[in-house]
């Protein structure tokens, strides 16, 4: 009898890079909200209505978050996955919203959180469960869902403030190539060949499996254009539009796909 189908699934991370790359992300997100200018609070955010306060608070409660969950006893359950995570964070998009303007009108900043995050981050083992406001998640899946939202919003504010982030690289590696996986867990297949260099390259979309040479249905980004595209911040016909995608073949089309949160 033939062998079962494997079910696509994101390749593991090294849990230690996770922590150390979100230790990096998470003080430079600190660092660059700290050197904001409180009148530019008051300017709009690029996401639809938030002001920059708003961005700005959402980011700290994504830091206060962790140790509030790692401080609540170990929950019951299947976790769940990062994919069924980035599938699932629109459910909770009011109460998110809710919060980031609490955390806003209270002042809150990622650096009123850091330090603390950051000490339970490296204090937790890999085998803990931890409660999330999805479902139970193993604390390196957790983990990489808030190095997920870290590098996503700081990127949002590098569109909203027009100022470069200082992303940590590996920090930006792992995000780009997770939300690479999700689409290939999500679209499986072999037609398709998505490049995201430095960081990433999937094949995925039913269709002929490519063997060797060029493949016929290509699609390549740069780093933070992928992101922008997975968290829906740009639409793939802009991309294509413009040239921050390059995409060749007749299966090379991933717009049924996207994004990828939510």
């Amino acid at each position: 009898m033939p062998a079962a189908a494997r079910t696509p699934a994101i390749r593991p991370v090294d849990p230690a890079r996770v922590r150390a790359a979100l230790a990096a992300e998470w003080q430079a997100l600190a660092d660059f909200t700290d050197a904001l200018e409180s009148a530019r609070l008051k300017d709009p955010s690029g996401l639809t209505g938030w002001t920059l306060a708003d961005l700005v608070g959402h980011i700290a409660a994504g830091v206060e978050a962790v140790p509030r969950w790692l401080g609540q006893p170990e929950p019951t359950g299947p976790p769940i996955t990062v994919e069924q995570w980035a599938g699932g964070t629109a459910a909770a998009a009011e109460a998110i919203s809710d919060l980031a303007q609490e955390m806003a009108e209270a002042g809150k900043t990622p650096r009123d959180y850091v330090e603390d995050a950051t000490r339970l981050v490296a204090e937790t083992p890999d085998t803990r469960v931890s409660v999330t406001r999805i479902g139970p998640m193993r604390v390196p899946d957790m983990l990489v869902t808030r190095l997920i939202e870290a590098v996503v919003h700081a990127d949002d504010l590098e569109r909203a403030t027009g100022a470069a982030f200082p992303h940590d690289r590996q920090a930006l590696a792992v995000v780009t190539r997770v939300l690479a996986d999700i689409l290939a867990v999500r679209a499986p297949g072999h037609s398709v060949e998505v490049r995201v260099p430095p960081f990433a390259v999937v094949q995925c979309v039913t269709g002929p499996k490519h063997t060797r040479g060029t493949p016929p249905n290509v699609v390549e980004s740069d780093p933070r254009t992928w992101l922008r595209l997975a968290a829906g911040r740009v639409t793939w016909e802009d991309t294509v539009d413009d040239g921050s995608v390059r995409a060749s073949g007749e299966r090379a089309d991933l717009s049924g796909w996207l994004p990828l949160l939510g």
